[in-house]
């Protein structure tokens, strides 16, 4: 009975062990994303090539809690769609997933700016934001068969643990609910985004997915070498997370594919942290023919 006694705690502290290295163990995924349908140009999901050999994720760009573009204002938590509707509909979505069954559609909220004006998120109340973020999100998401959804807001009103909770309850919900399957956040490296962003993954980070790290806002010229020390810095501040690699197609900044982005990829998938890669974005794309 004594040696029974003596065994089973440490038995179970190994299994404890292994299950946790397992479930922490680095890994590569076949996963492709890409933003589609913010700046107007006319884009389809039907221009776009897709892949079969991976999992194909289109992120619609955006949706926000504002008034009309034509004079923008917040409507805490009343979501309507910004992206090109014309192009990228719910019959357009339907369409798309009947011809690719390894495409999946989300959609992202907030973004940069309406008209060149900011967009801020900018809650009356953590209560009120929240509830009535999940009755015009459910209805969108449900009009367009969406499986996930993006969190990309770039301007704050409001302190880093209110958008915590904003957006962790979201996400909670949502997840619990099952209207989404998959949930991502796209922060980049500025301190009052880092630590809005920060906060929520703090809190909310096992309900997060992906993390679509913006590494094209870094400067233009970014090296190999500086390309991965950004990836290690941000795997470090959102520890435990998959932080995916992206490249902007509209002239922007990071590691561009001529400069050697595709050999930074390999480096990571040689050690096994290659969890997968997103593009900002088709729009841009298109005038290259998604070269």
């Amino acid at each position: 009975m004594k040696l029974y006694k003596l065994f089973v705690p440490l038995l179970l502290n190994i299994l404890l062990t292994i299950v946790t290295s397992i479930q922490a163990a680095p890994g590569n995924s076949k996963l492709f994303r890409e933003y589609i349908g913010a700046e107007g140009k006319g884009v389809q999901f039907s221009d776009v090539p897709v892949s079969s050999k991976v999992e194909f994720h289109f992120i619609l760009s955006f949706a926000i809690d504002y008034t009309s573009a034509s004079h923008p204002s917040p409507t805490n938590g009343h979501f309507r769609e910004y992206w090109d509707t014309e192009n990228l509909s719910p019959s357009h979505v339907s369409s798309l997933k009947a011809k690719h069954p390894n495409v999946k559609v989300a959609m992202s909220l907030g973004g940069a700016t309406i008209n060149d004006k900011p967009v801020f998120f900018s809650p009356a109340s953590i209560n009120s934001w929240v509830r009535n973020a999940i009755h015009s999100i459910t209805e969108i998401v449900k009009l367009y068969n969406f499986d996930g959804i993006d969190i990309d807001y770039e301007h704050f009103k409001t302190d880093p643990e209110t958008f915590a909770e904003c957006i962790g309850r979201l996400l909670f919900y949502l997840k619990q609910q099952q209207v989404v399957s998959f949930t991502s956040i796209a922060p980049y490296d500025d301190d009052s985004v880092q630590s809005h962003y920060m906060a929520l993954w703090r809190k909310y980070g096992h309900l997060i997915d992906y993390v679509n790290f913006q590494f094209y806002a870094y400067d233009k010229g970014t090296t190999i070498s500086e390309f991965l020390q950004h990836f290690n810095a941000q795997s470090s501040n959102y520890h435990g997370g998959k932080v995916l690699l992206s490249f902007g197609t509209d002239g922007s900044g990071g590691l561009s594919p001529e400069n050697g982005f595709f050999h930074a990829c390999s480096k990571l998938k040689s050690r096994g942290k290659l969890h997968g890669i997103f593009i900002w974005s088709a729009d841009d794309s298109k005038k290259d023919g998604f070269r």
